[in-house]
């Protein structure tokens, strides 16, 4: 098997067991942060490819689908993190679109594919989202609800990136006397 597949299929396990432990909310957001380059083993930002973010990409697509789930695809900092995402959700959460495109040297390969093959894409800011996955040590947090929880699975690393899943959940308050829901 080569390594393109092998890390398509680690990418679907991960989202199968990510799925078993914390069941996808159906019309949330779940971001994506996908360093190719640290996928083939070279640090962050110095070595995209593309066919990787085109590998990654079919099975995060299935995924959202299969749980109705709104994808929002990271870029680098060269875009300040900006996300790439569907022009119905920028609506649906009302957000802003950006003036940018990411290229792969300035957004990464994973957005330019995403940006290439969504139906009608635009970029934003940022997000709060429900859930999300950081393959190579993108930083999503920056992008998710105020509460993340990490989840664990049996995937750690797709390539030679680290993988990091989280979902998050509503903020405790009220101290002691407070009664929370299950």
């Amino acid at each position: 098997m080569d390594a393109l597949n092998l890390w398509k299929l680690q990418l679907e396990q991960l989202l199968s067991e990510m799925a078993e432990q914390a069941i996808p909310v159906p019309g949330t957001v779940f971001v994506v942060g996908c360093s190719t380059s640290e996928i083939v083993g070279k640090r962050i930002g110095t070595a995209g490819v593309f066919e990787v973010g085109e590998a990654l990409y079919g099975p995060l697509k299935a995924f959202a689908e299969k749980y109705k789930l709104y994808l929002a695809f990271q870029g680098c900092e060269h875009i300040n993190r900006a996300l790439t995402i569907e022009r119905h959700a920028a609506q649906k959460f009302n957000l802003d679109p950006v003036s940018v495109i990411p290229a792969i040297h300035a957004g990464g390969s994973m957005s330019t594919y995403a940006y290439r093959h969504m139906e009608e894409p635009v970029v934003v800011e940022s997000i709060r989202a429900d859930a999300g996955i950081d393959i190579g040590q993108t930083l999503i947090g920056m992008h998710l609800k105020p509460v993340a929880v990490p989840i664990r699975t049996s995937i750690r690393t797709i390539g030679d990136a680290v993988v990091t899943i989280a979902t998050t959940r509503p903020k405790l308050i009220g101290g002691k006397r407070a009664l929370y829901k299950e």
